[in-house]
């Protein structure tokens, strides 16, 4: 949509453009317009321009009354003494203007003081200095005896570099018996074909030498000769005809070489040699046809072999010769027309005429302050060209009533104490698809005051920071931005410093001149996770100006903690503990856990259990991720009574840290088996007794233990906030284990939720201990949840 929205609203500029052309050309009437031959005399006078202008004559040279052309070789000049138009170098119109009908030289007469620019239009008419002249001044038509009358061979064209008139106006054949001359037109030139009007006899005659003469308007005429030679042969009797006198072909400008132009296709009645066909470009065409065509001799494919330029030449001609292999051989001709297209591959030219650099402030709306040309070598829609001023500057472009010429113009008061330079870029954009365009700048000097506030390219800072930082180092770095320039774009940073900031700010510094900060301390991502401050930038303008910005920071976790052995432990605090099992442990059966956590989270706390060492691999197996200790088989008589086991405990960090276990672990008999049944019965009645007994005492318990929860319940519930419940989970099946891990925030501080089986709605209490649970307040639901939690 903004394409075709873009599209839409170029095709409307053109349309302006082009109403605005028909308004301002009715006033190009006025211009002055000026004749003269070609080949006139250095100094020649083409007419009195100060005369025709009603310009002063004595003020001319204060003026700077001059010619401006974009040209090096300019062939006029102005006289400022009488204010006369002069030939200032030779003309040739067949160079200048290459044979078009109406050869016209455009000037641009500038004055100053005030600025003028007046337009002088002087044609150059042809005089009649060339004579015809043939590309080969002989050429040679082999002609079958029994050529019927009336078969038509077409002659050289003579070309003549003078227009109108002075060209090849008629073509005349000396007198002969056999032969008459028609002459076609073709487009803007005459075609001369020898025509048989006898049949022609070998016996009598095998030679004819014709002459014919090209003359043109010109007075006196003048004229150019072509000697015709005929050798009649007998033999193939059918030459070559193509199917069509004239192919008409429009192709692209810069098309790639090898491109397949056109195709001409001649047929040949006669059977064997006589009737295979070969095809050659016309040994009349001039030398830059023949560089940019070729054809294929078998297939009769005309391409490209260099380059087409439509500014150069829009059209080509093109003569095809078809001969068969026939003794004589047989030809015959047709003309290939090229049209070039034109494609929009010109860019369009800007051209400044005048310009002033300094402006007074005080310049009234409408002051000329530069005048501006434009030119495009495209033709057509592809060489309309749209102007407009790209920036957002006081300026605007106002139209001359000449095609292409543009003012450039103050459209409000200038103030110098608000900007002191204005650069000005006028971009020109053809009307081509797809448009090409160009632009042209340039400055206007106008003086700064300091009224720009520094400013942060985004506000808040977020930055992220590596805890274990080294101290004194900067650990990033602000910039800010001041439009002024000079002193009051020179900006200084400190850091605002209030009675409510935290120790931790205070540990961070800034340089007053690059804005680089850097902590004067080392961060600990288990102590601090994240904190802010606010830093202030000020110019050194008069007065200075500022602005503040917030700088938050937010410490990264780095694997610095080693895993930490919870179980087993001995009373001295070292990772070790001994195990007693009985011996009629079956496989599988567990023998114990190993717990451990760190204080590190994500991968960093993720722990991995391993055994290194065990006196019999057979008996024992570690799960690497819970840490249970479970038999592989039975045990037997032979096997020793006391296992020792190092267990290697470790993180999944980029450097992982571990810490180790020793585990002993004893086999023990199981209790004796009780006495005879003779002593059982005995003890029944007793046993039985003691039953009841313990009956009683668990019945009361667990009713105690019931209301004492009722009561801790309650309790909580007014201690704590409505929204959570907290509560220390004592789980006996919990295996020890950081496999998993959720974090969760809570206002300053980070908390991570690790377990075997975790709900996503769980969070952690700020300031609570390790194992302790924040659940959502649930109080109509029921379920078990196991969870082991950390407070990093």
């Amino acid at each position: 949509m903004k394409g075709e929205r873009g599209r839409k609203t170029r095709s409307f500029l053109c349309f302006l453009l082009h109403s605005s052309l028909l308004f301002f050309g009715e006033r190009a009437l006025a211009e002055l317009r000026y004749s003269i031959p070609e080949e006139m005399a250095t100094a020649s006078v083409v007419g009195n321009v100060a005369k025709d202008l009603g310009l002063d004559r004595s003020a001319l040279s204060d003026r700077r009354f001059r010619v401006v052309s974009g040209a090096v070789d300019a062939y006029f000049e102005v006289n400022a003494d009488n204010g006369a138009l002069q030939v200032r170098r030779k003309i040739d119109r067949e160079e200048l203007c290459q044979g078009s009908a109406a050869c016209l030289l455009e000037l641009k007469i500038l004055v100053e003081n005030p600025l003028e620019v007046h337009y002088v239009v002087v044609e150059i008419t042809d005089v009649n200095d060339h004579s015809p002249v043939f590309s080969q001044k002989k050429q040679i038509f082999e002609i079958a005896e029994h050529s019927s009358p009336g078969t038509r061979f077409q002659l050289h064209a003579a070309s003549d570099p003078d227009a109108g008139m002075n060209s090849v106006r008629t073509y005349t054949l000396s007198p002969n018996e056999h032969f008459e001359l028609d002459i076609v037109q073709s487009d803007d030139e005459k075609i001369p074909f020898l025509v048989l009007k006898r049949s022609l006899d070998r016996e009598h005659k095998n030679k004819h030498f014709l002459f014919v003469t090209a003359i043109d308007g010109g007075k006196p005429q003048k004229s150019g000769t072509l000697n015709v030679s005929v050798i009649v042969l007998d033999s193939n009797d059918n030459r070559p005809i193509f199917s069509q006198d004239t192919y008409n072909v429009e192709i692209y400008e810069n098309l790639a070489d090898g491109t397949i132009v056109a195709r001409v296709n001649a047929t040949d009645p006669d059977e064997g040699m006589n009737g295979e066909i070969e095809y050659s470009l016309s040994k009349t065409l001039a030398s830059k046809v023949s560089d940019i065509f070729e054809i294929d001799s078998l297939s009769g494919q005309i391409k490209l072999k260099g380059a087409v330029n439509y500014e150069e030449s829009d059209i080509y001609k093109i003569e095809i010769e078809a001969s068969d292999k026939g003794i004589p051989p047989l030809t015959s001709r047709c003309r290939v027309v090229v049209r070039i297209k034109d494609v929009n591959d010109n860019p369009p030219v800007i051209e400044v005429m005048s310009l002033s650099n300094n402006v007074l402030e005080d310049s009234k709306p409408g002051t000329v302050i530069s005048l501006i040309s434009v030119k495009d070598k495209d033709s057509g829609v592809n060489g309309k060209v749209i102007l407009h001023i790209t920036n957002n500057v006081p300026f605007e472009l106002k139209p001359s009533y000449k095609e292409n010429t543009y003012s450039v113009v103050t459209k409000g008061f200038l103030d110098r104490e608000e900007v002191s330079h204005y650069e000005i870029t006028i971009e020109a954009t053809d009307c081509g698809d797809p448009p090409l365009s160009s632009s042209r700048a340039f400055d206007i000097e106008l003086s700064d005051v300091n009224d720009n506030n520094p400013r942060f390219e985004q506000s808040p800072f977020n930055f992220y920071l590596v805890e274990n930082n080294i101290a004194g180092a900067s650990v990033f770095s602000l910039k800010a931005i001041d439009n002024d320039v000079n002193e009051n774009a020179v900006i200084q940073y400190k850091i605002a410093r209030t009675e409510k900031d935290n120790t931790v700010t205070s540990f961070m510094n800034i340089h007053s001149e690059n804005g680089d900060v850097a902590a004067l301390k080392s961060f600990d991502f288990e102590t601090v996770k994240s904190f802010q401050f606010q830093v202030v930038a000020t110019d050194a303008g008069s007065p200075p100006l500022s602005s503040n910005v917030t700088v938050k920071v937010f410490i990264l976790d780095q694997n610095d903690n080693a895993p930490v052995i919870l179980y087993p432990v001995s009373s001295n605090g070292s990772a070790e503990g001994v195990e007693e099992i009985p011996r009629n442990l079956k496989a599988g059966d567990l023998v114990t856990k190993v717990r451990a956590y760190d204080a590190d989270i994500g991968y960093n706390g993720w722990l991995l259990f391993s055994l290194q060492q065990v006196s019999d691999h057979s008996l024992f197996s570690l799960d690497r991720y819970t840490g249970q200790i479970r038999t592989l088989r039975s045990f037997t008589e032979t096997d020793e009574a006391e296992h020792r086991l190092l267990i290697l405990v470790k993180d999944n960090g980029n450097v992982s840290l571990s810490a180790t276990a020793t585990l002993t672990v004893k086999l023990v008999e199981p209790k004796e088996a009780f006495a005879a049944s003779d002593v059982k019965s005995a003890a029944k009645v007793e046993e039985e007794d003691n039953v009841t007994f313990y009956l009683i005492i668990t019945l009361g318990s667990v009713s105690l233990l019931f209301v004492i929860s009722i009561i801790v319940l309650i309790a909580m519930q007014c201690s704590k906030s409505t929204e959570y419940t907290s509560k220390y989970l004592q789980d006996a099946n919990y295996d020890g284990t950081l496999c998993h891990s959720i974090q969760y925030r809570s206002g300053d501080k980070r908390y991570m939720l690790v377990g075997p089986r975790m709900s996503i709605g769980s969070t952690m209490v700020p300031g609570s201990h390790a194992n302790t649970l924040v659940l959502p307040d649930r109080r109509h639901t029921s379920g078990e949840v196991s969870f082991e939690l950390l407070d990093y």
